[in-house]
């Protein structure tokens, strides 16, 4: 597993840590440990999915779908990395 040098030097964790981990769970068919891990993951594989097949298949409204789910996906790393923030008290006295 390569380390995270956000967290290595700053002491935080970054709003990508645990995707590796989580995309072992996710091979491993640990699907609810993936999503705990890093929950923007299956967005993440799916919009590439999507992209792969508009890229063979030149759907007709693909590329405003791929900027609503890459939209949705950014979403979910900002709350999920605020939530985690939070609950490791960052931020408070």
């Amino acid at each position: 597993m390569l380390p995270c040098f956000y967290k290595k030097y700053l002491g935080l964790d970054c709003p990508g840590c645990g995707m590796q981990r989580a995309a072992l769970e996710l091979i491993n068919g640990n699907l609810m440990e993936s999503l705990e891990l890093f929950p923007a993951l299956l967005p993440i594989v799916g919009m590439l999915a999507f992209l792969g097949l508009h890229l063979v298949f030149k759907f007709q409204k693909g590329g405003t779908w791929l900027k609503y789910i890459f939209i949705l996906v950014a979403t979910i790393i900002v709350v999920s990395y605020l939530m985690k923030l939070a609950q490791h008290g960052v931020g408070t006295s």
